[in-house]
């Protein structure tokens, strides 16, 4: 009867009863039950894996999915900021969220580990169940509105995957490690051979898998030295948004400060016929128009005379939301110049771009009905950029597409530039040398077939060294960036290694691994 009974223990011991106070919420000395030699305790087994495995790897994924996802946390807090109604960082508090749950659960699976390993069977408190089932219940609806209403952070996460697999694979290599011990552990303790072999072998399984699978790993940053291309250009997005409030003088005066190749924009037409750079379509965000006219803020920033646009702050709100994480603080000579930046003319961007010979592009807004120049609106640009600003026409990156003829032939020069891909024939027809793409849609085949064709590759809006650095591998011509400023400093891309390089670092983590399981296994 009593070899058949579970072994009980009332004597006191402060490892254990720390791990189980914290895991099961039992502080006081209990009596302690320990699994007979042998014996698979099936509660044991599906309580680790249904209310910690599960939440443990769900927290997991989202956490990499979001960390992986901030070059484009601005756009995340700028659509919510268009639904809402008001400015906050909301990718900001998710990425907090998202790294709590992962500790939360991380330290649930360690104490679950070391309990198994004195022999404890599992009692998870109904406190931590819950937690848990709301961690698992957060993280999947999370992942599913992330896939259904930002599709392309899918793509995100496959171009991280490029450049980030390589330590991915040591990082999971390193978990199988540490998983060795509980697997050894019960494997020893079961007295029968099928129950061996159903804890071991998957385990074997998933090992080799992760030995293995490096094989199929493609990552354009390991490569052969000497092959890797010139540096992107980086041309700055608004100006450095960064740095200054943007579509600003102060913003484009940055982005020159920090040595940006080229310049970028938004441009639309006030009423009475002057073109200005305004990316939204009022004058919310931006503006202090809720000051100056508050009955109006919902009004198209396109139907304001310019005498009316001239009379808004275009500064203050910078100072006031921060949009981006992780600005820094500003100096005073700083601060004092964003408060007193106004809505730019396309004129005075064109000219201060010339006097610095840096590629401008821009979004072009035609005006909403009933405007007086919306069917005139691209000649009345063209006389600004022909006549007024007189910029040297190659600093062009023409953009717009739906009149290109139009414009090839009145304006001769422009460096003409097409929005997505398409055949090389028909881009070539169209005397298209240059690709403004979305960075989804990065491709180091597709950037060498263009290459090849003479036609080069921007990919926008590049923020994250790695994504700078994938970029650079891949053979990007320029990116546009909200960070002139950080990727400028970058000597070269993160993570760029030669095969062989990689093939050492490879085998050794696999050796050492193999070396290290079979003596736990052994032991």
């Amino acid at each position: 009867v009593v070899r058949r009974r579970l072994l009980q223990r009332y004597e006191h011991q402060p490892f254990i009863s720390c791990l189980a106070g914290f895991y099961s919420c039992r502080w006081k000395r209990y009596q302690r039950e320990r699994t007979e030699p042998g014996k698979c305790c099936c509660n044991m087994v599906n309580e680790l894996k249904i209310s910690t495995d599960f939440s443990f790897c769900f927290s997991l994924v989202f956490l990499y999915t979001w960390g992986e996802g901030k070059n484009d946390y601005n756009s995340f807090d700028w659509y919510n900021y268009g639904n809402l109604g008001f400015w906050f960082l909301w990718s900001l508090v998710i990425l907090i969220v998202a790294a709590v749950l992962f500790t939360y659960t991380s330290l649930l699976l360690v104490l679950a580990m070391c309990l198994l390993a004195e022999g404890q069977q599992l009692y998870l408190h109904w406190s931590h169940k819950i937690g848990t089932f709301l961690v698992l219940g957060f993280t999947i609806s999370s992942l599913f509105a992330l896939s259904i209403l930002w599709r392309d952070h899918r793509k995100t996460v496959r171009l991280s995957f490029q450049v980030t697999a390589p330590y991915l694979h040591i990082g999971a290599i390193a978990i199988m490690v540490l998983l060795s011990w509980p697997v050894a552990l019960h494997a020893i303790r079961a007295d029968k051979k099928v129950i061996q072999v159903v804890i071991v072998g998957p385990y074997l399984a998933i090992l080799l898998f992760l030995f293995l699978i490096p094989l199929g790993m493609y990552s354009p940053c390991i490569r052969e030295k000497g092959t890797l291309g010139p540096k992107p250009a980086l041309i700055g997005h608004r100006g450095a948004p960064m740095l200054a409030p943007e579509n600003t003088e102060m913003s484009f005066l940055k982005t020159i400060e920090h040595g940006g190749d080229g310049l970028e924009t938004d441009v639309t037409i006030s009423y009475d016929g002057v073109p200005f750079l305004m990316h939204d379509d009022t004058l919310r965000r931006t503006t202090n128009i809720h000051e100056v006219y508050p009955n109006e803020t919902g009004k198209a920033a396109s139907l304001f005379s310019w005498d009316s646009l001239q009379k808004l702050n275009a500064g203050t709100w910078f100072l006031k939301n921060k949009p981006f994480l992780g600005m820094g603080s500003l100096s005073k000579a700083d601060q004092n110049q964003a408060m007193n930046q106004s809505i730019y003319t396309l004129s005075g961007f064109l000219r201060l771009a010339d006097s610095h010979n840096k590629l401008v592009i821009f979004d072009l807004y035609r005006p909403p009905e009933r405007h007086p120049y919306r069917n005139l609106w691209i000649r009345k640009i063209l006389d600004v950029i022909l006549k007024e600003s007189k910029i040297k026409r190659h600093l062009v990156l023409w953009l717009h597409n739906s009149v290109r003829s139009f414009v090839q032939s009145v304006a001769p020069g422009f460096q003409h530039t097409m929005g997505r891909k398409a055949p090389i024939e028909d881009l070539l027809k169209h005397n298209i040398v240059k690709l403004n793409l979305v960075y989804t849609d990065m491709s180091s085949e597709d950037i060498r077939k263009y290459a090849e064709a003479n036609i080069t590759t921007n990919f926008y809006v590049v923020n994250e060294p790695w994504l700078y650095s994938l970029a650079w591998c891949s053979g990007a011509h320029s990116v546009t960036t909200n960070a002139v400023h950080l990727l400028k400093d970058l000597s070269q891309p993160l993570f760029l290694m030669t095969p062989r390089q990689y093939n050492i670092m490879w085998i050794l983590t696999d050796l050492t691994s193999a070396f290290l399981i079979s003596v736990i296994f052994a032991l």
